[in-house]
């Protein structure tokens, strides 16, 4: 095979591939021009509007538009009241309140408790239920759409408030009360025990009744008796001399003794507790250890409560003993008297046999005594 040869066949492909390109070249022109012309009636054909629906039937999408505005159902509420025995309740107002501020309604319940709504909206509900002689009652619910609702029956409760009235009894009245209690008050059920309160509050005396206790106490029997039992003693020992013997020298020595009695009673128990407004008795304490009890024994010997409550010095009972010390020497034999001195001494006497008598009180006395009210004994032990 000469070199000619040899060139033609090396060139045989690239030729064949011009020859294809040469025939090829009018059908994809005429392919391109067909789709160039095809291409704006596509567009065109996309934009058409779809033909519209038979006019016996609705688009879905305005379907469902129309359900949604349609307002849901009304429906009814009823049900009875009734008392706590079970009883119908007529003329209670019954309320019926939504959440959403619609206008509220309201009923009074029949002759037989019954009560009814109708054309209420559904949702959710309250029932307030009011009468004068109950407490309102409340009742929550849902009402679903189109329902016929007959709620259980509302029960009243009997109304628990109770309007309080405090009436405030007069300090001079409780006082009273306790001063006719206080006179009862007898040791064996015997001897006068009117100068003691077991009430720790005890109100306090007026005046008149402070004189009203120094009286009953001057005039009571026991008393003339246990004046007369002194005197008798001070006959036989001879005290007081001056007065003699025999009926005489006894009669001087009972009027003494009742006289010391008198002046020492009104004197430190009335007149100056009323003038210097402090209370005359002893108010037993009978709490705590017995040392506390021995000391406030001992100290209301020289103290005492005033009308305002508090503890200060027992100027009366000081006071009422010197003032009766001094009168009492108006009517002692002269020989007998000592004047100022024999005075003080015997006040300081008169505040030693208060002190005993004040321990006999807190640890003895109470227990021999039998005529102490409830009250009193719920305040001692």
């Amino acid at each position: 095979m000469n070199s000619k040869q040899t060139n033609r066949r090396r060139k045989s492909p690239g030729g064949n591939f011009r020859s294809l390109v040469r025939h090829a070249a009018p059908l994809f022109f005429g392919a391109l021009s067909l789709l160039l012309y095809a291409l704006p009636a596509l567009a065109q054909f996309q934009q058409i509007p779809p033909a519209p629906a038979a006019s016996g039937s609705l688009p879905d999408a305005p379907r469902a538009s129309q359900q949604q505005s349609t307002p849901p159902l009304p429906g009814s509420v009823s049900g009875t009241v009734a008392d706590p025995s079970g009883a119908a309740v007529a003329g209670a107002l019954v309320a019926l309140t939504s959440d959403d501020k619609s206008p509220k309604q309201e009923v009074l319940s029949g002759d037989d408790g019954q009560f009814s709504f109708a054309n209420v909206a559904p949702g959710p509900l309250q029932i307030t239920v009011t009468s004068e002689l109950f407490t309102t009652q409340k009742v929550s619910f849902i009402l679903h759409p189109g329902e016929n609702l007959t709620l259980p029956q509302i029960v009243f409760a009997l109304a628990t408030e109770v309007t309080q009235v405090q009436v405030s009894v007069p300090r001079i009245e409780v006082a009273e009360e306790e001063l006719k209690v206080e006179e009862k008050q007898r040791i064996f059920g015997v001897i006068p025990n009117f100068y003691v309160s077991y009430v720790p509050n005890a109100a306090p005396l007026a005046s008149k009744q402070k004189f009203q206790l120094a009286w009953r106490t001057t005039i009571d029997p026991v008393n003339f008796a246990i004046t007369g039992a002194i005197a008798g003693v001070q006959q036989a020992t001879n005290t007081f001399s001056g007065y003699g013997q025999g009926a005489q020298g006894y009669g001087k020595r009972y009027g003494a003794s009742y006289a010391d009695l008198v002046t020492g009673t009104f004197l430190g128990s009335a007149i100056l507790p009323s003038l210097l407004k402090q209370d005359p008795r002893y108010f037993y304490k009978g709490t705590g250890s017995v040392r506390s009890r021995v000391l406030y024994a001992i100290a209301n010997s020289v103290i005492c409560k005033g009308d305002n409550g508090h503890w200060q010095p027992n100027y009366s009972g000081i006071l009422g003993s010197l003032a009766s010390g001094g009168i009492s020497n108006l009517y002692y034999p002269a020989q007998n008297r000592d004047g100022a001195t024999l005075t003080v001494e015997n006040t300081l006497i008169g505040i030693g046999e208060t002190a005993a008598t004040n321990l006999l009180q807190e640890f003895v006395i109470r227990k021999l005594t039998p005529n102490l009210s409830h009250q009193q004994q719920t305040n001692t032990p």
